[in-house]
């Protein structure tokens, strides 16, 4: 049994939504019928439940790699084969605007937890290709803005970088904390992953920042975007 996310095998659907709030968990299970949770331990929220006929789970990873590791391993163990992580991020491409969606491809490993896992070895921990192709479709049908390419994730939440120019000129599109971890535990564990994010700020105007209570409805299309994938991926 898992140490963290204290549920039986079953408990956890194939395909989980990874969410490093616990309000969005919560947020999701209010969208599944027969929601049930599974886990508070920890404050690791996980609802499993149906939407639109699938059973899907929402699960709280916490904030940054290391957390997000500990979680997917643990899903991994319970059953889980399908993850998504659907998360915020910060807009670094020139034409990514605040509150529009992001789905990666991949994600440059600048972060700790994903030197570790690979001892410092060159790597590129890419997202699953069935389950991007499934988180860009259901982005173009939510209307919202929506672009997709490279995120680069790190540790420092408020480290004040002069170096986002250099990742502009390689293309990458937003910078976020855990979309490498997943991608490389995913990889090393056999599951499928992907991930979408919302753009809350953008690094070169500190200004732009929104709080919560201005961007209730892109995250409604976020979570949105992430249970129709999910849906989509469990047939």
């Amino acid at each position: 049994m898992p140490h963290h996310i204290l549920a039986e095998p079953g408990d956890v659907a194939p395909v989980a939504i990874l969410v490093g709030d616990p309000g969005r968990a919560t947020q999701i299970s209010t969208l599944l019928q027969s929601a049930r949770r599974y886990n508070e331990h920890r404050g690791l929220l996980g609802y499993t439940g149906l939407f639109e006929g699938a059973r899907i789970s929402a699960q709280t990873t916490g904030m940054g790699g290391p957390s997000a590791a500990i979680v997917l391993e643990e899903l991994a163990q319970l059953g889980v084969r399908t993850v998504i992580r659907a998360g915020t991020c910060g807009a670094i491409g020139k034409h990514v605007g605040v509150l529009d969606l992001v789905v990666a491809t991949a994600a440059v490993p600048v972060d700790g937890t994903t030197r570790q896992y690979l001892n410092s070895d060159p790597f590129a921990p890419v997202a699953d290709f069935a389950v991007t192709t499934a988180l860009v479709e259901a982005a173009a049908a939510s209307g919202r803005p929506s672009h997709t390419g490279l995120l680069v994730s790190e540790d420092a939440f408020y480290r004040q970088a002069d170096d986002w120019q250099r990742w502009r000129e390689r293309g990458a599109l937003a910078v976020e904390m855990e979309a490498s971890t997943v991608f490389t535990v995913a990889l090393l564990r056999g599951l499928r992953a992907g991930c979408v994010c919302l753009v809350v700020n953008d690094t070169s105007h500190p200004g732009t920042w929104h709080p919560a209570d201005t961007r209730r409805e892109a995250e409604d299309a976020l979570v949105r975007v992430a249970l129709q994938a999910a849906k989509h991926l469990a047939a």
